[in-house]
């Protein structure tokens, strides 16, 4: 076992690793300037136990009835050599077929959760996402596509990595209006594809952030000294961000704001340094945002009280 591996180990407590899943890669991603992240991934650190023992637990997450349906769902497009679901797709000739998907991710091999269901056509692999949301008159959930989307960008970065030929169209089956029927809609993922490969080329890698741990740390230990970049929209996809987002408020930092605004400040870390300079202390580190933060506060000074916020 390599040093490193020996470190990860440590760092679930011996625990078998949770395995990526693309819903995982695509959070990852998301957010690939979170070191602490990218390290507890890696190591298959169960997050949900350990934000749980941390006193902050996840509240995200599909429901026992959700989840039930899921399951009956993908359990009747499984049945019968995938029928109904090979019928919905309609790609002449396809069949079903089994890869082992790997994906390099910060410098460690990372072997993917099955969670989809790749088909062969014409001489080329066909991602299909098995999706629990309803097609209601034929429109579905923006938000969900969009989720499902980045997703199924990770399988076919994963196969095409793998030297395999793969459609950029993934098709997303879901039920029909409010029956169990299924209806698939294909989807052009080449605009996730390209962020993907962005982010994943962003991500610090997991040995240089494993280095700096002292012999036998915890993911406890990992927590409290690998730094987290928190967004509010870590809420809707991080285990850990109930903590993270406790941690940054207490730190006073920007990031509680949401990205546009600690982007748009620039790099200045504090909400109390980002008051004293719209208060007027000098920073000669961030001129052109002290000014507008002077500029902006004097516009809220002037501002009538009571006068609708549309009318200021």
């Amino acid at each position: 076992m390599t040093e490193l591996a020996e470190r990860l180990r440590w760092l679930r407590g011996g625990a078998a690793p949770v395995r990526y899943t693309a819903r995982t890669i695509a959070a990852l991603t998301a957010n690939p300037g979170c070191a602490r992240r990218g390290l507890l991934d890696a190591a298959g650190v169960d997050k949900s136990a350990l934000a749980a023992r941390l006193g902050h637990p996840a509240r995200f997450g599909q429901s026992r009835f959700a989840i039930t349906r899921t399951l009956g769902f993908e359990n009747r497009l499984k049945a019968d050599g995938y029928a109904e679901l090979l019928a919905a797709v309609g790609l002449a000739g396809a069949e079903v077929v089994t890869v082992e998907l790997t994906l390099d991710i910060a410098g460690l091999p990372a072997a993917l959760e099955p969670d989809l269901v790749i088909l062969r056509a014409g001489g080329r692999l066909h991602v299909v996402q098995i999706k629990s949301f309803a097609v209601i008159d034929g429109q579905a959930p923006g938000d969900k596509v969009a989720a499902a989307a980045r997703q199924a960008a990770v399988h076919v970065l994963a196969l095409r990595r793998l030297g395999h030929d793969t459609d950029h169209e993934v098709s997303l089956v879901c039920p029909e209006n409010f029956s169990n029927a299924p209806v698939a809609h294909r989807v052009d993922v080449r605009r996730e594809l390209g962020v993907l490969e962005r982010q994943l080329a962003r991500l610090v890698g997991v040995a240089d952030i494993a280095a700096g741990l002292p012999d036998g740390a915890t993911a406890d230990d990992a927590v409290a000294t690998v730094p987290a970049r928190y967004a509010p929209e870590c809420l809707a996809a991080c285990e850990l961000a109930f903590y993270c987002r406790q941690e940054a408020r207490c730190a006073g930092e920007t990031d509680t704001l949401g990205r546009a605004v600690r982007d748009a400040l620039g790099g200045i870390a504090s909400v109390g340094e980002v008051t004293a300079i719209a208060g007027g202390a000098p920073s000669t580190e961030h001129p052109e945002i002290a000014e507008l933060l002077v500029a902006a506060r004097e516009l809220r000074a002037g501002a009538p009280v009571g006068q609708p916020e549309g009318d200021r």
